[in-house]
């Protein structure tokens, strides 16, 4: 069951969620979080919800949460970081989610599907995305960091989904066949974030990072579509920068970083 004492139970952290907030129902967790960071909440404040009825997902889209299978959930953290490194800290979430829900099947041995990440931030297993995430940096008047949320949600029990995203979507269930505790999910997401976390806060990139983080990328290696505002192209994906930007090679050998937000990358004959 998805509730404050379970997720408190099973919580292995120093820092992250420790100030933990659970709502049964809430608008959106990331406003929440951002009202609490205003109101001074301390660095790791996690909140947590049953039902999200007005999510935000990348690009404007809603991102609902139905009751009683799924996790919306969003960290409130303080950086020391400049502004313009905060961005990573998107693609640190999707690499902890990863990591955390793999740990949740480290000892079953008929686990197959090992998550990936279609860059930047998208978990995915099997095919199927598994995670939305959203982060917001929010400044103070003299243009230093006030905050950054990060808001995550997470399919872990859910069985189906909307037409228009059921060639897309998938659950923690539907792709892997085991249904597991949310309260368990949010616990080893979190000790992963806070392992990850520490690290970027050491060098304000994803130097000590990349490693991990490549070797979950689902398009490493193969050959992408780049959906540019300025035109579609081609090219082959071979990792990132310790910014978090996706190096491609183009067609005529030349190899180029891209930025997320202002493109998007999916596979040539689908979403990966």
């Amino acid at each position: 069951m998805l509730n404050a004492e379970n997720i408190r139970g099973q919580l292995g952290t120093k820092w992250a969620a420790r100030n933990l907030i659970f709502k049964e129902i809430t608008e959106s967790t990331n406003d929440d979080a951002k009202m609490l960071g205003e109101e001074d909440a301390p660095h790791g404040t996690l909140v947590v919800a049953d039902v999200q009825t007005s999510g935000r997902g990348s690009r404007g889209r809603n991102w609902e949460t139905p009751g009683g299978s799924n996790i919306a959930m969003s960290l409130l953290v303080r950086p020391t970081a400049p502004p313009d490194k905060i961005s990573v800290l998107t693609l640190i979430m999707g690499l902890s989610i990863a990591q955390g829900v793999e740990d949740l099947f480290a000892d079953n041995e008929e686990f197959a599907d090992y998550p990936q990440i279609k860059w930047p931030n998208d978990v995915v297993i099997a095919g199927k995305k598994i995670c939305g995430i959203l982060t917001e940096l929010h400044m103070n008047n003299d243009n230093t960091i006030n905050n950054v949320v990060i808001g995550v949600g997470i399919n872990v029990n859910m069985n189906s989904f909307p037409e228009e995203i059921e060639d897309i979507a998938g659950s923690i269930y539907t792709q892997t066949g085991f249904k597991v505790d949310r309260a368990s999910v949010v616990a080893a997401c979190m000790k992963r974030f806070e392992e990850n976390y520490e690290k970027f806060e050491k060098t304000y990139d994803l130097s000590l990072l990349k490693e991990e983080y490549e070797d979950r990328l689902i398009n490493r290696d193969r050959t992408v579509k780049i959906l540019d505002p300025r035109g579609e192209y081609e090219a082959v994906a071979l990792g990132i920068g310790d910014d978090g930007a996706l190096k491609v090679r183009l067609s005529d050998g030349n190899v180029v970083n891209i930025n997320a937000g202002e493109v998007s990358v999916r596979g040539l004959y689908g979403y990966v």
